[in-house]
Order: structure tokens, then C-alpha cells, then sequence
């Protein structure tokens, strides 16, 4: 098997890509992970939505020529979309959006968090809101705009126990606009990405586009795997590496789950601490959390020093490039990487969706 070296394009290589024709509108847009792959994979985003700042600021920052919407999802109509692009109901290309999910992880007892406002958001920028309706947002401007494609992502927790039901019942109500719908459990570092993060990915073709050929489409998994030292070489050399380092030793170990971090072999995680892992070098990644770059709070660290991961680090565990421009404090970069679709993992669900495209093109 020949693997490719682990390398990232830089954003002005991404920016120079040529488009594929497409128009996407974007919803629950974060940081732009997801706009960061479709881009990739050519596509053009039109419109995209995000209401959180540090959020929405890193969005402006990296894609300066798309509009984006502060306000609320549940006070944006199909109608002001189409306002803002120009089309018409049923001309759009692809409609996506990461509707925010945390009622749904398995972190937790995640039942109690159903139908009540819970905490959005690190710090001064936290927001308090439901967010296990929000999907419904999602599907409203779905049948609003009667786009020809559309994909969704959400947490794998959403597959699994008791959110089964809530799963069925968001694809029933995506069938009801319209839509021949499918739902596939992918994991990133099958898709070039070196952290091991399961995703639901949501797609849906229109009902009037759909033949037997032209249906929703999943990327096949690569045959090989970037583990942590093919992303992050200095991380495997046991010594303190080059890459610029937002904490130091000290800041670790001011809290309780450095004595538990001591106590871990390579390649273990905590039994006392969710998520708190020492991560293996010959492996990739786990799954970098929301709270990856929180004071006190337990997720992946260094293989051999008393740390978390830096901001430089998580970029190229997440397959976001070195120059991507993420806005606020360094806990607000790690939850912006965090809660972001990584951007390889978008690209080869984009490319998938272009060949669905094109066929639907190929029968006019």
C-alpha cells in the first residue's frame, strides 16, 4: 500500500481551487470546518449562518468573501435566504449545517439535558439555550428552500440507546419535505484525518431527482490510517518539540487530573476522568472534545510531556491548515476545533455529493 505523506494545503492553496459549479447555503456553521472541506472539494458557499461570536469571528476570518447571519436559526426564514442569494425555491444546490448536538453525546446523562436551556459556549462568550430542537431549524428551512442536496452532521451518541428515537424521527420529518434520505456513521481517520472521530453524517437527494442511480452517497473508507506522529513527528521524539506552546507544565498541574495523568501509560485513558487520555503516537488521534483546551477539564494530552495538545498541534489533528485564523481566547480555539467537522472529512463527503450532482446535471 502506498500511503501519501501526511500534508495539509495552506489556505491560500485551498482559496486558488477552482469551483465545481455548486452553491452551497450553510447553517449552524461554527468555525467553518465543514465549509472548509466543501471548499475543497470545489464548491462555492453562498450564505452561512452562525450565531455564537468567537464562532462566527473565526468564520469571517478565514472566509471573508461569504456573508454570514448572527441571528438567531429559529428567526432566519427560507425567504430571507433567498432574499440574500438571489435563487429561487428548489435552485439550490446543497443545503448544510452541524445543528449543535451536546444533548445528544454520550457524555453524561444526556436525557435530563432534553427540553431544557443549557450552557452554549466557553466563557464570556456562553450562550444559554434548548438545543435539541434546533435539528428542526435545520429541517424547517429545508422544506423551505427545497434544495436539490442536502447534508447534515451530528454527534454518533444520536445512533445509539435512547436518541434512536429522536434519529428516526428527524429522518422522517427530512422524508416529509421531500427527501430520499440516508444516514451513515463515518469516522474520520478513515478519511484522512488523524484523530478518530465518529460523526453521523446526514444526505438527502430531492424525491422528483431521485433514480436509481441518483441517490445519497457515502465516501468508501481509505485503506490506510495517519496516526499522531505522522500528523505531529516532534510528539513521538519524547522531549519537549518546536511547535509554539500555549501552557506550560505548571498550568497542568495545578489540577487534580495531573496526579491521574502521571499515573497513565502511553496509550491509556483514565477510569476516573472522561475523555483524559495519553495518547499513543502510532495511532491516531482520539476525539479532540469541546473542552480540549479547558483549565481543569480532562481530555486528550501529550504522549510524553504534562500537557495538553496546543492550538498549533489540535489545527493539524482536526486536518485544519497552519494558517486557518481562529478568533478568541485559547480555550475558545480549542472548542472551536473541538465542536468543528474536520475539514478532510467534509472534502471526501463533498466529493461524494458531487458525483450525485453531476448525474442529476447528466439526466437534463
Amino acid at each position: 500500500m502506498n500511503k501519501p505523506q501526511y500534508k495539509l494545503l495552506s489556505m491560500n492553496e485551498i482559496n486558488a481551487l477552482p469551483f465545481n459549479g455548486y452553491k452551497v447555503v450553510s447553517t449552524f456553521s461554527g468555525t467553518g470546518g465543514t465549509c472548509l472541506g466543501l471548499r475543497m472539494a470545489g464548491y462555492k458557499v453562498i450564505w452561512a449562518s452562525e450565531f455564537v461570536l468567537a464562532a462566527r469571528q473565526s468564520y469571517e476570518n478565514n472566509f471573508p468573501d461569504t456573508p454570514v447571519t448572527e441571528n438567531d436559526i429559529r428567526n432566519v426564514t427560507g425567504a430571507d435566504i433567498l432574499n440574500a442569494t438571489g435563487l429561487k425555491v428548489g435552485e439550490l444546490d446543497v443545503l448544510e449545517g452541524s445543528p449543535p448536538c451536546a444533548s445528544f453525546s454520550m457524555a453524561g446523562k444526556r436525557e435530563e439535558k432534553w427540553g431544557k436551556v443549557s450552557a452554549y459556549g466557553y466563557g464570556t462568550d456562553q450562550r444559554f439555550q434548548r438545543t435539541d430542537d434546533l435539528f428542526y431549524e435545520y429541517i424547517r428551512l429545508l422544506n423551505d428552500l427545497q434544495p436539490k442536496t442536502f447534508i447534515a452532521e451530528n454527534v454518533s451518541g444520536l445512533a445509539v440507546g435512547s436518541s434512536i428515537g429522536m434519529l428516526k424521527r428527524f429522518v422522517e420529518a427530512m422524508q416529509v419535505c421531500g427527501y430520499n434520505v440516508n444516514v451513515k456513521l463515518l469516522d474520520a481517520s478513515r478519511l484522512g484525518v488523524p484523530q478518530k472521530r465518529q460523526r453521523l453524517i446526514f444526505m438527502g437527494v430531492r424525491s422528483d431527482l431521485v433514480t436509481d442511480d441518483v441517490k445519497p452517497r457515502f465516501p468508501t473508507p481509505l485503506p490506510y490510517v495517519y496516526t499522531l506522529q505522522e500528523a505531529c513527528p516532534w510528539i513521538a521524539r519524547d522531549y519537549r518539540g518546536s511547535m509554539p506552546l500555549v501552557e506550560e507544565d505548571a498550568w497542568f498541574q495545578q489540577y487534580a487530573i495531573y496526579p491521574e495523568w502521571k499515573k497513565l501509560r502511553v496509550g491509556e485513558s483514565s477510569k476516573r476522568y472522561f475523555s483524559l487520555v495519553k495518547v499513543r503516537p502510532d495511532r491516531p488521534c482520539p476525539t479532540i472534545t469541546a473542552t480540549a483546551a479547558q483549565r481543569g477539564a480532562a481530555g486528550v494530552t501529550h504522549t510524553y510531556e504534562p500537557r495538553k495538545f496546543s492550538i498549533a498541534e489540535m489545527r493539524l489533528l482536526a486536518s485544519f491548515p497552519s494558517d486557518f485564523i481562529l478568533a478568541g481566547t485559547f480555550e475558545q480555539q480549542g472548542e472551536r476545533i473541538g465542536r468543528s467537522v474536520p475539514p478532510l472529512m467534509a472534502y471526501h463527503v463533498g466529493m461524494s455529493l458531487l458525483e450525485v450532482l453531476r448525474m442529476i446535471d447528466g439526466q437534463r
